[in-house]
C-alpha cells in the first residue's frame, strides 16, 4: 500500500473544504511513502507540503509513554510502583465518595484512596482524574480554574511542572485509582513523573532518549517557523477560523509546562518513524516486551463501556499510552490528536499510516475515509 492510494480516500473531504489540506504517510513492509494535497489555509494558494511541521496534540501521548517504558527498562521506576516517591504531592489522595454532578462543593464528601496511584495507572489513564462526560462536574471546573489545562492544546496555558502538580494535589480524585478510565490528565502527570525520574526537562529527555535515535529532528516542544503551518478551529456554523498562526504561533517559544498530553510539534514522517519503530519490535530503542505491553489492551469490558471512556475509545481499549482495537483487518493500535492528526498501525500487515490535518475539533469524515480506505485495501 502506498500513500498515493490512501490520499485519494480523503481527497473528497479536502475538495469539500472540510479541511484545507491533508498529509498522508504510509509505512508498509519497511517502505515509506508520503503524499499531500490541498493548501495550508482555507482558500489559500500555498500548497501543503509533506514535510510541514504541525501540532501533534494528543499524538504526543504515545511518545511520552515510550519514553516512560525506556525508564522502566533502566530501573528508574517500575510499572507497579506508587508515584509517591517521585510525586510526593500526590501521596495520601482523597477520593470523592461519589461523582457529585451538583453545584455543591464535592470535596467536602471524600474518602481515603484505597491504594496509591501507580505508574501503570498513569499509562493506562486510570489514575482517578480526567475528563467527565457524565455531566457538569464542580471538581473539574476547579481544575480548569487552577490552570491545569482542559480544552484545546495551549503550550503557554499551564504553570511550570512543580506548580502544576502542587495545584492538582489540592483536588480530590474523581475515582479510586485503577477503577475507571478517564481521558487526558494522566498523560500530563506522566510527563512530570518522567522528567523528575530522569532529572531533566521532559523535552530534553525525549530528544536524547527517543527522538534523536529515531531521527525525528523536527519533533519537539518548539516549532521551526520556516516549516510550521497554521491551525484552525471550526466554529458553531462549521466555518474554519484561525486557531494558531505561524509568525505569532504559541509553539515558537519553550513552554513553561512541557505537556505530555499534547504539547509536541512534528511532521507526518516523524510520527511515521515512531510508528515504524514499534512495528519493528522496538528497533533497539524499546524492548520488544515493552512494545507488546504498550499495544495490549489493559481495560476491563466495564471500563471500556463506561460513560467516561466510550466517547473516546469508540468500542476499543487502551494499552500503555495507545488505543487498541480489534478490526476486520486485525488488531489495530494508535491514537488521534485533537488538532487533526491520526496514527494507526496494523501489525498483522506490517503497516502503519498517519494522517495530518490542522483542524480542531478533528473532522470525522476525513478520519473515517482515511481508515476505511486502508482497511478496505487490506481486505482485498
Amino acid at each position: 500500500m502506498h500513500a498515493d492510494d490512501v490520499i485519494e480516500g480523503v481527497r473528497g473531504s479536502v475538495e469539500a473544504g472540510l479541511v484545507p489540506g491533508a498529509i498522508v504517510g504510509v509505512r508498509h513492509h519497511g517502505g515509506t511513502s508520503l503524499a499531500a494535497l490541498g493548501s495550508t489555509r482555507p482558500g489559500g494558494d500555498t500548497p501543503l507540503c509533506p514535510d510541514a511541521v504541525v501540532r501533534l496534540s494528543s499524538n504526543t501521548k504515545p511518545l511520552v509513554a515510550a519514553l516512560a517504558m525506556q525508564l522502566v527498562a533502566d530501573g528508574a521506576f517500575a510499572l507497579d510502583e506508587p508515584v509517591d516517591r517521585l510525586l510526593p504531592e500526590l501521596a495520601g489522595r482523597r477520593v470523592l465518595r461519589s461523582l457529585d454532578l451538583s453545584p455543591s462543593d464535592p470535596a467536602r464528601d471524600t474518602v481515603p484512596a484505597e491504594r496509591p496511584i501507580t505508574v501503570e495507572d498513569l499509562l493506562t489513564m486510570r489514575m482517578g482524574f480526567g475528563f467527565v462526560t457524565e455531566g457538569p462536574c464542580p471538581t473539574l471546573d476547579r481544575a480548569a480554574a487552577l490552570g491545569l489545562g482542559f480544552g484545546p492544546p495551549d503550550p503557554h496555558g499551564p504553570p511550570g511542572p512543580d506548580e502544576w502538580i502542587a495545584r492538582l494535589a489540592t483536588l480530590p480524585l474523581l475515582d479510586q485509582p485503577g477503577r475507571a478510565w478517564r481521558y487526558e490528565l494522566s498523560a500530563a502527570v506522566l510527563g512530570v513523573l518522567v522528567a523528575r525520574a530522569g532529572g531533566r526537562p521532559l523535552g530534553d529527555l525525549l530528544a536524547d532518549r527517543l527522538l534523536a535515535p529515531l531521527g525525528t529532528d523536527a519533533t519537539g516542544f518548539v516549532a521551526d517557523p520556516a516549516r510550521l503551518v497554521p491551525a484552525f478551529a471550526r466554529d458553531e456554523d462549521g466555518v474554519l477560523v484561525d486557531f494558531d498562526g505561524v509568525t505569532d504561533s504559541r509553539w515558537l517559544t519553550p513552554p513553561a509546562f512541557p505537556d505530555g498530553r499534547g504539547g509536541l510539534v512534528g511532521t507526518a514522517e516523524d510520527l511515521l518513524r515512531f510508528a515504524g519503530m514499534l512495528l519493528d519490535g522496538g528497533a533497539g530503542i524499546l524492548d520488544p516486551a515493552a512494545v507488546a505491553a504498550m499495544t495490549t489492551d489493559r481495560l476491563t469490558p466495564e471500563q471500556r463501556a463506561a460513560p467516561a471512556a466510550a466517547p473516546f475509545l469508540d468500542g476499543g481499549g487502551w494499552g500503555l499510552g495507545v488505543g487498541v482495537v480489534e478490526t476486520p483487518a486485525g488488531p489495530r493500535y494508535g491514537w488521534a490528536g485533537g488538532l487533526g492528526t491520526l496514527w494507526y498501525s496494523w501489525p498483522r500487515h506490517d503497516l502503519a499510516a498517519v494522517l495530518v490535518t490542522q483542524v480542531f475539533p478533528p473532522t470525522g469524515p476525513v478520519f473515517e475515509a482515511f481508515t476505511r480506505t486502508i482497511e478496505e485495501g487490506l481486505a482485498r
